[in-house]
């Protein structure tokens, strides 16, 4: 009984590596396209990031503002609301406004971004203690002192927690873009579905998740050393 575990796990090996060798083979195929369509998907994803986070961090803050707070309550009722929205119907709606290419693509993403950049903001300076703000009032700081000075340096974990949740989902959003003729790596596995080719799937999914996974730890590795050291708690 022993014995025929052993040969029936043996030839599952066999079986196993001879199939990812030919998937290896096929992916290599498709070397030069990896290169050039990750190149496009991650020009989307920088754009998109960085305009989310010049938008999201400042209307974050200014939710924040105890005056705005009848505002805040609607908009991040929204927020809520808009996150439940499929983004391939945000990516649908984004084409019928500005037609096929990249920029739908690119205000898509900037969609996608935008809410958790924005919610993590003002949740983490809503977050920070009070006796912290009462303290620096006491001391004479201004509004601005206290915004730079001690709210966003003790919120900045949270924030950059929101900047990372929000970069990785879309990097994994991003290939949907090949869709409205935005290019990425969508190209190659939706046109391996298409053909009923699994190298080339493998060849767009695979680079689109290692994409996903490098992202999301090249910000954690500046979220580190951003944050302050008394206020991280991985520091």
């Amino acid at each position: 009984m022993k014995a025929r575990l052993a040969f029936g796990a043996l030839i599952a090996s066999v079986s196993v590596t001879a199939h990812a060798d030919n998937w290896l083979a096929s992916i290599g195929q498709f070397r030069a396209d990896i290169a050039y369509q990750a190149g496009q998907q991650m020009l989307m994803v920088l754009i998109a990031g960085v305009a989310a986070i010049l938008v999201a961090v400042p209307a974050g803050v200014w939710l924040s503002r105890p005056e705005n707070g009848r505002a805040a309550r609607f908009v991040m009722f929204t927020f809520n609301a808009g996150q439940a929205v499929p983004k391939l119907a945000i990516l649908a709606l984004a084409m019928s406004v500005l037609g096929i290419g990249a920029k739908p693509a690119i205000l898509a993403l900037w969609l996608a971004t935008l809410l958790p950049i924005a919610m993590n903001t003002y949740e983490g300076i809503r977050a920070v203690p009070p006796a912290l703000i009462e303290a620096a009032n006491g001391i004479g700081m201004t509004r601005r002192q206290i915004l730079f000075r001690v709210e966003l340096p003790n919120a900045m974990f949270v924030i950059l927690a929101g900047v990372r949740t929000a970069l990785a989902i879309t990097v994994g959003t991003a290939p949907l873009a090949f869709l409205v003729g935005g290019g990425g790596l969508g190209e190659l596995i939706f046109t391996g579905i298409d053909l009923n080719d699994f190298g080339m799937l493998l060849a767009g999914a695979i680079p689109t998740a290692l994409l996903a996974v490098a992202t999301d730890l090249f910000v954690a590795q500046i979220q580190h050393w951003i944050v302050p050291r008394g206020v991280s708690p991985q520091r």
